[in-house]
């Protein structure tokens, strides 16, 4: 199985890598004009279309009001048919904090129904770690920073870095993990019990 793509709202780069004929192509909202211009077809179009300002043919219309953010609503469509991968475009650099941190949630959302989730942004790449691994390339460059999500993370292990840290705990009330680096070592970052937000350079690409 592929991945799941989806296209939303906020500022947008090119793609960090190609769609695969086997990914699912979501556009939420005004990440419907990124696959037109990209000359993709997305396979679902979803949204209450307050961003694009129309509503394009086939287009899956909510409401306003609602609990969901378009992001959220196009996670869900994508975990309904089986994906466990996703990247996000459009989630990172938008007008509104706000939704960039709703965007950040939706990677524990999908952290806690057994997928990875990346937000790509015009610099960074974000992804949440929950009870498990990230593995990190030699070839990585730059600045690496890791942040609690939640309740306090247990068994936090930072390994080929230039800081690096065993068996430690992270609190989502001190940023003791933020500006790390890649320093040419395969990294490994690993959590026994809890999540942690791990933002690095865009350049690097999606793990």
């Amino acid at each position: 199985m592929g991945k799941c793509v989806i296209f939303c709202a906020g500022e947008f780069l090119g793609l960090a890598e190609p769609v695969g004929q086997e990914d699912l192509v979501i556009a939420a909202d005004g990440g419907y004009r990124y696959t037109t211009a990209l000359g993709i077809t997305p396979h679902i179009v979803l949204g209450d279309f307050d961003s694009l300002g129309f509503v394009p043919e086939n287009g899956q219309v909510f409401p306003v009001e609602k609990d969901d953010t378009d992001a959220m609503l196009a996670v869900r469509r994508g975990l309904e048919r089986g994906y466990k991968e996703f990247v996000l475009y459009g989630t990172l650099d938008g007008p509104r904090l706000d939704h960039t941190i709703a965007n950040l949630q939706t990677l524990q959302f999908l952290a806690d129904h057994g997928a990875t989730g990346f937000l790509v942004g015009c610099d960074q790449i974000a992804t949440v770690v929950c009870n498990g691994c990230l593995e990190l390339p030699a070839a990585y460059k730059g600045t690496v920073s890791v942040f609690c999500m939640g309740a306090d993370a247990h068994g936090v292990t930072i390994e080929g870095l230039k800081y690096t840290l065993q068996n430690g705990v992270l609190s989502a009330g001190f940023p003791l993990g933020v500006s790390n680096a890649f320093v040419g070592k395969s990294g490994k970052i690993s959590v026994d019990a809890g999540s942690l937000l791990v933002i690095y350079p865009r350049e690097n690409g999606i793990k």
